[in-house]
């Protein structure tokens, strides 16, 4: 177990010293690759140990690593630190203020006490809940040759009903749709540099790499999230429907940022989450929507244009309607 700081506790508290605990932090990425486990506010990590169904050499504590909390304005918009805890950004005024879909999304995850600890790092970063993956069945996405969930006779009510490739496992964050649908930037450091990813890439579609649910490399550290101003003070929505009100992962979940010229939509972005192995961004809703007035036609047009293809499992027929539902609710503004 190491924590950032380990080795240099003697040194003084100096300007520049949170770079040398993040340096320090990806060496230890570096060195042990896919046999390092990172370790944010916990919540998700904690529980693939305390069930044995994961293991690692070497569990890398990033809570010293004061460089990657906070929120911070920047001359294209805001960044927010990957370590910065959800309920940071539930309650900063800032982030309410000019980009209110991510304050109310992080105020919907689990419960006040995990958004205490939890962080936006984290959220977006965590492993998909299926039962089967989650409890060591050899499934595709653990490395074996077939997917338990999508049997007739499987627990599937969580389940994808797009984008199925071999894998049936949905995105749990409140926090993906919302990063997509305000088109932030994912920033990522590793030994080699920084790299950029729009938030849009940043999550892993099975039929890529069926193992992993973001583009994170072993060695590399999410370290921030960049919001652009050019949807600073959007209309946005944001609704979750769960079978409880808190402690629990979304059945479905929508995102959506509007730029308004008057009364009539300039652009739009709408995003589902819990649908798909990725938050499901709806470009033809997007479409419709887009010089139209938020009429109750046009939120009509958008929640059929977003179901269209859908693929329900046995058990998760109910998420069409729902999903249907839920974005017209979006487009309607409710």
């Amino acid at each position: 177990f190491f924590q950032a700081e380990d080795g240099i506790r003697d040194q003084p508290r100096a300007r520049g010293l949170g770079d040398v605990y993040k340096r320090q932090a990806l060496d230890l990425l570096d060195r042990y690759g896919e046999d390092a486990w990172r370790l944010a506010g916990g919540y998700d990590s904690l529980d693939w140990l305390k069930n044995r169904s994961r293991g690692a050499s070497a569990v890398i504590d990033l809570e010293g690593l004061e460089e990657l909390k906070g929120i911070r304005e920047t001359e294209n918009g805001l960044e927010i630190g990957a370590m910065t805890t959800l309920t940071e950004i539930e309650n900063s005024s800032i982030v309410q203020q000019r980009f209110g879909l991510l304050a109310e999304a992080a105020s919907q995850v689990a419960s006040p006490q995990i958004r205490n600890a939890g962080t936006i790092g984290g959220n977006l970063a965590q492993d998909t809940r299926c039962w089967y993956y989650r409890y060591g069945v050899n499934c595709y996405r653990a490395g074996g040759n077939s997917c338990y969930a999508a049997a007739p006779e499987a627990m599937n009510r969580e389940h994808a009903i797009f984008g199925a490739s071999r894998c049936v496992a949905v995105t749990p964050s409140d926090c993906a749709p919302a990063v997509v649908a305000l088109d932030a930037e994912i920033v990522i450091r590793s030994r080699r540099g920084e790299r950029i990813v729009r938030a849009n890439n940043f999550f892993m579609q099975p039929s890529v790499d069926i193992r992993r649910m973001t583009v994170l490399e072993p060695e590399e550290l999410l370290t921030a999230i960049r919001l652009p101003n050019g949807w600073s003070g959007a209309s946005f929505y944001f609704e979750k429907v769960a079978d409880r009100n808190v402690w629990d992962f979304p059945l479905v979940n929508v995102a959506a940022s509007f730029r308004m010229e008057g009364s009539t939509v300039e652009e739009a972005r709408i995003v589902c989450g819990a649908v798909q192995c990725v938050p499901r961004r709806i470009e033809e809703a997007e479409r419709l929507v887009r010089g139209q007035l938020r009429s109750e036609q046009v939120a009509e047009s958008a929640g059929a244009a977003a179901v269209e293809g859908a693929e329900p499992l046995n058990y998760n027929h109910f998420k069409v309607p729902l999903m249907e539902n839920l974005v017209k609710r979006a487009v309607r503004g409710v």
